[in-house]
């Protein structure tokens, strides 16, 4: 996940104190944070865990040494305040075995883009399957920029991914299974 040249140059602005710099990058970087927030945390929270996110990122923005890894440190946080949020609503149910799911190798073709949405938001999916889903097919990063923003090893990266398409597959096409 590349930060442009002109986006670190607002981060190295904003931990300069230029609050016009700071305003710019969450202007920026707001809608990719909404709308992973809102396949992860669901549509009636995501506004909310956004605005924590925001919170975060202009209190932790100081201390953010490399501002070329501004997005990736950005989509870190969103993460981790979204599985916050699950585990207090208690929506984070069963933890997955990674070693049972370390056995499925990554899918390589995208669903259709038109597909995208619905499959996304998708009740059939784990929130660590969702997040991944879409971090890689929305935002299209690789699956290490995945594993370094949702900070698991890489294999995990490739369970959750194969485990979600399984879930989708199973539930949008029963003979697939």
């Amino acid at each position: 996940m590349a930060t442009s040249n002109q986006e670190a140059q607002w981060v190295l602005q904003a931990q300069c104190g230029d609050r016009e710099a700071l305003e710019v990058l969450l202007r920026g970087i707001q809608p990719a944070l909404h709308r992973y927030l809102t396949r992860l945390a669901g549509p009636s929270a995501a506004d909310d865990v956004l605005q924590e996110v925001l919170i975060i990122l202009c209190r932790k923005l100081k201390w953010l040494e490399n501002p070329e890894v501004f997005r990736a440190w950005a989509f870190r946080i969103a993460s981790r305040a979204a599985f916050r949020h699950l585990k207090k609503e208690k929506r984070l149910s069963a933890q997955y075995d990674d070693a049972v799911l370390d056995e499925f190798a990554a899918p390589s073709s995208a669903p259709p883009p038109e597909l995208l949405p619905e499959l996304l938001n998708s009740e059939a999916l784990s929130p660590a399957s969702r997040a991944v889903l879409t971090l890689h097919f929305q935002e299209e990063l690789s699956l290490p920029e995945i594993a370094a923003i949702l900070e698991v090893p890489l294999g995990t990266v490739k369970s959750r991914l194969a485990y979600g398409l399984a879930a989708l597959r199973k539930t949008f096409d029963p003979r697939s299974v």
